[in-house]
């Protein structure tokens, strides 16, 4: 599904602007593009509601992944937490195989 479909679709977008302006996306937000692609994916934006939702979505994503600290790895199961989830395990086979 093309970025720009939807209700509120301009008549005048060319779903192919779309298209490319999604091929660019991650090199504009990254500050990649010389200042006319710039220009011109900010005029498409001006007047496209679906591709300013789908870049704004794609920004949050982008500030949650910069965000991102990976926490410590949990200790390995105990034994007996271990033998419990097996236990659990195997009621749970065997009352599959009655049914």
């Amino acid at each position: 599904m093309d970025i720009c479909e939807g209700p509120e679709k301009a008549m005048e977008h060319d779903p192919e602007n779309c298209k490319r302006l999604a091929a660019l996306l991650s090199e504009y937000l990254d500050f990649e593009l010389p200042p006319d692609a710039c220009a011109e994916i900010e005029k498409h934006l001006a007047d496209c509601p679906p591709c300013i939702l789908f870049v704004d979505s794609l920004r949050k994503t982008l500030d949650l992944c910069r965000k991102y600290e990976p926490g410590e790895m949990p200790p390995p199961l105990t034994a007996a937490a271990r033998a419990d989830l097996e236990q659990a395990w195997r009621r749970t086979l065997s009352g599959m195989r009655r049914t």
